[in-house]
């Protein structure tokens, strides 16, 4: 279906959060955003569009015959989507650069075409020679896996439409663009229509489209909002760039359960599987020295047991010195020092402190409060404490409270031979007990 002639109409639009408005203006009411609005052309309201009626079906009808969900060949990655992809599915993938978004996606490509036809990687930022190169560098050897460099998404969905691959990867969203919209690749605009372009191709063919997607400096997928409203499915992979883990979290998933998390380890030959992030995360542990405390996250379905380090300087000052905490919200640790100061007897006023998740891991939840506590009192008090486990969260008047899912914290802390473990499904309710199990 076309619209009909005269059915565009020039507005201006937010690079960072879409906002659109009938004249230009040089900077955005709706996020404050500094940066000027940028012109865009749009189907004006009410433009009539002429062709046939979109077919409907009922509900209660039969689906079409097929495989709902294929698996990609990589158990991790399929954890995270929940089984594997859906038919027809859009999966926005995002990440920093250099975390490995396009590596993962080439693995992923040769384990689809091992098993599942062929896979085809729309490249619009490298070359299909440096495609190329990074495949020899991890092992992706199957014939299968197309590579053609492409910035013209009408041209990526004419391809689709003639290798009919089991897949289409497109890298990445905001270098493609078409001629029908005006201004450059990633802009709001070109970034929304390539997306919808793209998903409607997925949407009639079933063939699962891959987008990769830049984040900006606040850790956002780059581009309109509504880019995540559009696809199915919300990946991130994240990981320090001087640390080798590498995780995969669900964010959203029309087809599955969110916040789920895959675990992989960066290697020269690309990214591994870590199907024991517990035992890789704690294996070179040193539990013989003060500081050092075991803590079982929980990611999604899964238990993760991480190591937590704290490390407290005397200092002369009659004040506060520094305060530096990895891996945790800041304002968690200065409410966890506050506390240990007033209820746990512990004088950290003139102290440097330093907090740190080990591997490269972050940590949102609350019950990592009663494991940084403890690692702080023991160093302060020079005390080490083994294979000692903690959680639970402290409240400003030195109460402990439970964690959801203590039971399978507790599963995952024996099945790694770890203990004793602290936390109020022991019976320590008060952060003095707490100081006092570990003296």
């Amino acid at each position: 279906m076309k619209a009909s002639a005269g059915s565009k109409k020039l507005t201006y639009g937010c690079v960072e959060c879409g906002y659109q408005s009938p004249k230009w203006m040089g900077f955005c009411p709706q996020c404050r955003s500094t940066a000027a609005l940028v012109e865009e052309s749009v189907p004006a309201a009410g433009a009539r569009r002429t062709g046939d009626a979109p077919a409907v079906v009922s509900v209660s009808d039969s689906p079409a015959e097929g495989p709902d969900r294929a698996p990609t060949g990589i158990s991790e990655l399929d954890r995270v989507l929940g089984g594997g992809i859906v038919t027809g599915a859009a999966v926005l993938v995002g990440g920093e650069p250099g975390v490995g978004k396009s590596t993962l996606l080439l693995q992923a490509a040769d384990a689809i075409a091992t098993t599942g036809g062929s896979v085809v990687i729309a490249t619009a930022e490298e070359s299909v020679r440096q495609v190329q190169m990074r495949a020899s560098r991890v092992g992706v050897t199957s014939e299968d896996v197309k590579i053609a460099s492409v910035a013209d998404v009408d041209d990526i969905v004419a391809l689709g439409h003639d290798q009919r691959p089991a897949a289409l990867i497109v890298d990445s969203i905001q270098t493609v663009s078409t001629t029908d919209i005006s201004g450059a690749a990633g802009g709001v605009a070109q970034v929304r229509d390539s997306a919808a372009r793209l998903i409607a191709f997925a949407k009639s063919t079933g063939i699962p489209v891959i987008l990769v997607g830049h984040v900006t400096k606040d850790g956002s997928i780059a581009g309109p909002r509504t880019l995540e409203h559009m696809v199915d499915v919300v990946l991130y992979l994240e990981g320090e760039s001087d640390a080798g883990l590498r995780f995969l979290r669900s964010i959203k998933n029309r087809y599955g359960s969110v916040n789920e998390v895959g675990v992989f380890d960066m290697t020269a030959e690309g990214l591994s599987e870590v199907p024991d992030p517990s035992g890789l995360l704690v294996a070179h542990r040193d539990g013989s020295r003060p500081g050092s405390i075991l803590f079982p996250t929980i990611e999604g379905k899964r238990p993760m047991v991480v190591e937590i380090q704290a490390l407290v300087v005397p200092g002369e000052a009659n004040q506060p010195r520094s305060r530096s905490v990895t891996g945790l919200p800041s304002s968690r640790l200065h409410q966890v020092l506050g506390v240990l100061d007033r209820h746990g007897r512990i004088g950290l006023r003139n102290a440097e402190v330093y907090v740190s998740v080990m591997g490269g891991v972050k940590i949102a939840e609350p019950a990592a409060d009663l494991a940084v506590a403890l690692a702080v009192a023991s160093v302060a008090n020079e005390v080490s404490l083994g294979r000692t486990a903690a959680w639970g969260e402290l409240g400003l008047t030195g109460d402990i409270r439970d964690a959801s899912r203590p039971a399978v914290r507790t599963g995952e802390i024996e099945r790694i031979s770890a203990g004793p473990i602290i936390s109020p499904s022991q019976g320590i309710r008060r952060i003095e007990d707490a100081i006092a199990a570990i003296s």
